[in-house]
């Protein structure tokens, strides 16, 4: 069960508006979604999710399938029972960890072959068997398994990757049993360079089986033009009528920008990681909770934000929380963070269907970059 209705483009930029329509529930767009690697938004509760109107969250087949493993969670009645999370699911393939477990894996073409960072245990990993664990957890929307070059590779490398790739999303097209379901995305890879993106993206994008399209391979060492300049130039080629996922990305101006290009979901560590070291994004920069400039401070960690940590706890005690090493601290910045990047796409569809999100998007640009209460 799955569609993509495209309702809106900004006419002032190509800023889209989409609505998902998936097996647990609609999903609007733009849209960021919390990262839940082990089948667990770090620090929160699913109830804590539903409070900031989270419409989907994202988890990984290598860790769970390490543990608990997929036929615990197969027996469990899937994903969505095992975690107590009744809304979308999207399931990364592993492909990811292609890239970040460099000295515990071997790539072949037929796929990878890890030592488990947990106990050193051999594993296979393949196209055939990432979907066939996507499947098994229930996930709303599957990903393919890909390689994910690093972004100082040469051309070459990034050239095998792509034809791996490409290869591998054949193989998981055909191994697919629960198509009436699971969506499955293609992965475009190609590093920073634009003549490999486009490539990649003729060959990707041309599998009609897939339901969506992803970006991979961006934020894994570029600058931050590099992958803006990378996102717009890849997004300008990719299909109308589906569904575009920039992978990891990223930074709430990374976010504004790319929903800019015309992106359609994100996800990224940055905001949960962020806050369980005392980091909170606030519409004026980045606040460090921990700064001595807080003890006394009586206002809400960010006014103009909605969520309910906003609107009940002071900087003060938030700062006192951390410094006192309470895991209070954790549930509730996290908490905000997540609800300040749903609040920016919210925001977002909002211009987008007014026709004036090149101005909103400069606004919030400009304001990111004040650095108010940066450290």
């Amino acid at each position: 069960m799955y569609a993509f209705d495209l309702d809106h483009i900004c006419a002032q930029s190509g800023a889209r508006a989409g609505t998902l329509t998936l097996s647990h529930g609609r999903v609007a767009t733009p849209i960021f979604m919390p990262v839940g690697t082990q089948a667990t938004v770090k620090a929160l509760q699913p109830r804590d999710l539903v409070d900031i109107d989270a419409q989907i969250v994202l988890a990984n087949t290598y860790h769970l399938m390490l543990r608990p493993g997929s036929q615990r969670i197969a027996a469990a009645g899937g994903l969505h029972r095992f975690m107590a999370w009744q809304r979308p699911i999207l399931t990364d393939s592993g492909g990811f960890q292609v890239y970040s477990l460099a000295k515990i894996r071997k790539i072949t073409d037929d796929g990878a072959v890890f030592a488990s960072h947990i106990d050193g245990t051999r594993f296979e990993l393949n196209a055939e068997r990432a979907v066939a664990l996507q499947e098994d957890f229930g996930s709303d929307i599957l990903m393919a398994f890909d390689e994910c070059p690093p972004a100082t590779a040469d051309s070459q490398h990034i050239a095998r990757a792509i034809k791996r790739t490409t290869a591998w999303l054949d193989r998981c097209i055909a191994a697919r049993k629960k198509a009436d379901q699971c969506a499955l995305y293609g992965i475009v890879q190609g590093g920073i360079d634009h003549a490999l993106r486009s490539a990649a993206v003729s060959e990707i994008c041309a599998r009609d089986a897939c339901e969506g399209f992803a970006i991979g391979g961006l934020s894994v060492g570029e600058s931050c033009d590099q992958m803006w300049a990378t996102c717009a130039h890849t997004a300008a080629q990719m299909p109308v009528g589906k569904a575009r996922y920039l992978m990891g990305v990223g930074t709430p101006e990374d976010i504004v920008r790319c929903i800019g290009y015309g992106i359609d979901q994100f996800d990224c560590v940055m905001p949960s990681r962020n806050a369980r070291h005392g980091i909170a994004f606030t519409h004026d920069g980045k606040l460090s909770i921990k700064n001595r400039r807080f003890f006394d401070d009586d206002g809400p960690l960010d006014p103009d934000c909605s969520c309910d940590v906003c609107l009940t706890f002071s900087r003060s005690y938030l700062r006192h929380l951390f410094v006192a090493g309470e895991m209070l601290a954790a549930t509730l910045l996290t908490k905000h963070n997540l609800a300040f990047y749903l609040q920016l796409t919210k925001g977002a569809r909002a211009a987008i269907v007014g026709d004036r999100y090149s101005d909103w998007a400069q606004t919030m640009l400009v304001r990111f970059a004040s650095k108010r209460w940066a450290a």
